[in-house]
């Protein structure tokens, strides 16, 4: 039997390389990976490297060729709206065009819950919290989702996604704890939190589901189906020497003080994703795709701890207290 064929987009990226790593697992899954530029040496595995630039849609003409499969998981992040508009607007309406014009049977396409705007969100299912998005990059996902919804794809909105690799959510929450320093808000908020492996695993499995199942042509929220404390997630980075230990409680108006009393690259509301609600019901989407959701991020943090405490420059000796 042949081979699945899947295109796959953003395999350099955070997520995209590690949904690269567990595609190539597959002896069933051949990989054509798709990118501006080719992965460092090695970085491919056994894939078939194409250069394509989404910002540049003509260049995605004839990449889902013979494919059976579509997975994107390319996407612009920044606060540059002409950027944003042309990889995740148009550059997405190319390749969905694209993948029906090659008769691509199968899409798999990566959005985000932060969709949804600033929140409070406490265990909303799809379909019960209207999108309000409030950034370049969650509004033109959120218009990219149409291109894909309309070829039929199987469109994913994951929260917080952690791991090796991960360069926004730890990193913010290490410049939060020296900004308030303690458990914000008392550290109750509940967010929708993801492990890059597990979310891999899921992307995997969609792309291989026979015929897309009853997930395609749907949207679906990708977190793991038990949601996260922000101060289980901090007290275990400290635990694991990546962030110091905080030990007071917080009123959110006192947080709110101590953060616009220290400027920093965080903004108010990126503050507000990580320390309040946030969190989206995900059960649905690992049933459908009948994959393991597995035992949690925070289970999954231990093997990441190396890479954030390089990376948020601390040492691996037990975390300090927080001033």
């Amino acid at each position: 039997m042949s081979p699945l064929r899947v295109v796959l987009t953003g395999a350099t990226g955070f997520i995209g390389a590690a949904a690269l790593r567990e595609l190539g697992r597959r002896p069933d899954v051949s990989v054509r990976a798709v990118g501006r530029r080719p992965p460092r040496a090695g970085g491919a595995g056994g894939a078939e490297w194409v250069r394509a630039d989404l910002a540049r849609p003509g260049s995605v003409a004839g990449v889902c060729e013979g494919a059976d499969v579509l997975v994107h998981l390319a996407g612009v992040v920044g606060p540059d709206e002409a950027l944003c508009e042309a990889v995740n607007v148009r550059g997405t309406a190319a390749l969905m065009a694209e993948a029906v014009r090659a008769g691509t049977g199968r899409v798999v396409h990566l959005s985000t819950a932060a969709v949804y705007g600033p929140g409070p969100h406490r265990g909303a299912a799809v379909g019960e919290l209207e999108p309000a998005p409030v950034s370049a990059t969650s509004r033109t996902r959120l218009a990219g989702e149409a291109y894909a919804l309309a070829a039929g794809a199987v469109v994913l909105r994951p929260g917080l996604v952690l791991g090796a690799g991960d360069r926004w959510v730890v990193p913010a929450l290490a410049e939060l704890v020296d900004r308030v320093p303690g458990r914000w808000d008392g550290g109750r908020g509940l967010l929708s939190a993801v492990d890059v492996g597990d979310l891999a695993r899921l992307v995997t499995a969609l792309a291989v589901l026979p015929g897309g199942g009853a997930a395609a042509g749907r949207v679906f929220h990708a977190g793991h189906p038990v949601p996260v404390r922000t101060g289980g997630l901090l007290a275990e980075l400290a635990e694991l020497g990546v962030l110091p230990r905080v030990r007071t409680d917080l009123a959110w108006e006192e947080c709110l003080r101590l953060l616009r009393a220290a400027p920093g690259a965080v903004s108010e509301r990126q503050f507000s994703l990580l320390a309040r609600d946030h969190w989206y019901r995900s059960d649905e989407v690992w049933s459908l795709a009948a994959c393991p959701p597995g035992p949690g991020p925070l289970a999954r943090l231990a093997a990441a701890a190396p890479w954030y405490r390089e990376a948020v420059g601390r040492t691996a000796s037990r975390a300090p207290e927080a001033a």
